[in-house]
């Protein structure tokens, strides 16, 4: 009878009448620490030295067996989710074990998914790096990012990801990725796109080709020549000059791309050096030079050439937005034909008729 009295003196303060696991916060958020205490209950004596072990669905977590009853889990994912408890014993007591604690990690869906590019503002010249940048301001865990072309959406790219952010790249733009883009994100949840993004791709100007064209086989002074310059290549709007011995005298815009046209009264004193340059602000682009000469006309004991014969009619279009192309006249040559040549005849009088002066029109070849 007094030793069952002395056991029940002594069992309280022995040692600790069972355990508790504490969670906090007990329902965390992807993401967020989680501090897990091992507590004790009716613990009357102080100086016992107790070993505290954290198990999750039968695994040990963190260093094992210490002597904290605490433990801090940096950051919880939807994977972490599961059945947790904790263990005590000193080098003399039995283990203690605490009731499961179910701790469920909450996934915030994914929400307001943009897509962003770099350069910004969508548009990026020919050769040029592109980058795609999907970002979302609220989600967590892994994240699945997609990337979609067109209004039929071609996939690009998908990465998953645990990140708010991510890039799908173009390290060499071609004309051919101007087109409007969106991306997807999601994390389980439903799939939430971004708007639509438009990507432009500006391309420099290629060289200019520069053709002048006379209203007749011989053009006489006050007849209107028409110089047209076209760059085959090159992003609206285009700006083209015009020079005669690389002096600007006129200059025309073609707004929607294509060629441009500028009309010039022949005199005397239009013989010389032509050229034209293309500009679009991405780099000027400078044309062939085109010569215009007046000569003397052939002496009475010259031997009577052939006149010259006329090339074939070929057809052009005034502009790029033209579906109807336009029949010019036929230009006359009378050189090899490698070079077009237009002839100019001033007027004279009766009594300088056997000596006329007359103009042609070459084009300079660079090696």
């Amino acid at each position: 009878m007094l030793l069952r009295l002395l056991l029940l003196i002594c069992a309280p303060l022995c040692e600790p009448t069972g355990l508790l696991l504490i969670a906090s916060p007990s329902r965390p958020t992807e993401g967020s620490p989680v501090t897990l205490t091992c507590k004790m209950r009716s613990l009357q004596r102080s100086n016992a030295q107790f070993q505290f072990c954290f198990f999750r669905d039968s695994r040990a977590l963190g260093p094992g067996w210490s002597g904290s009853p605490k433990l801090q889990i940096a950051a919880m994912w939807k994977e972490d989710s599961g059945s947790y408890w904790c263990e005590a014993q000193t080098t003399t007591s039995k283990v203690l074990r605490s009731p499961r604690s179910q701790i469920n990690v909450q996934r915030i869906p994914v929400a307001d998914v943009s897509l962003e590019t770099q350069p910004p503002g969508g548009q990026v010249m020919e050769g040029d790096r592109l980058v795609l940048i999907c970002s979302v301001a609220l989600g967590t865990g892994n994240i699945t990012f997609l990337w979609y072309k067109g209004a039929k959406g071609l996939n690009l790219q998908t990465k998953t990801q645990r990140s708010l952010t991510a890039e799908y790249e173009i390290p060499t733009v071609r004309e051919s990725d101007a087109e409007q883009y969106y991306c997807v994100a999601e994390n389980g949840y439903d799939p939430s796109p971004s708007g639509l993004v438009s990507i432009t791709v500006r391309i420099p100007v290629s060289r200019p080709v520069l053709r002048l064209r006379a209203p007749r086989a011989e053009a006489v002074v006050g007849d209107v020549l028409e110089l047209h310059c076209e760059a085959r290549r090159g992003s609206p709007p285009i700006l083209y000059w015009f020079y005669h011995e690389d002096v600007t005298f006129g200059s025309s815009s073609a707004p929607s791309g294509g060629g441009a046209s500028f009309n010039l009264s022949l005199t005397a004193e239009h013989s010389g050096n032509y050229s034209c340059e293309a500009n679009n602000g991405l780099g000027a682009q400078r044309s062939e030079v085109v010569t215009l000469n007046f000569t003397g006309g052939r002496s009475a004991r010259d031997p009577l050439r052939s006149l010259p014969s006329p090339v074939p009619q070929e057809f052009t279009y005034l502009n790029s937005n033209s579906p109807t192309p336009v029949q010019l006249q036929p230009v006359y040559e009378n050189e090899p034909r490698e070079q077009s040549a237009v002839h100019i005849r001033e007027q004279h009088s009766s009594e300088q008729k056997a000596q006329k002066p007359r103009g042609h029109i070459g084009r300079t070849r660079f090696p």
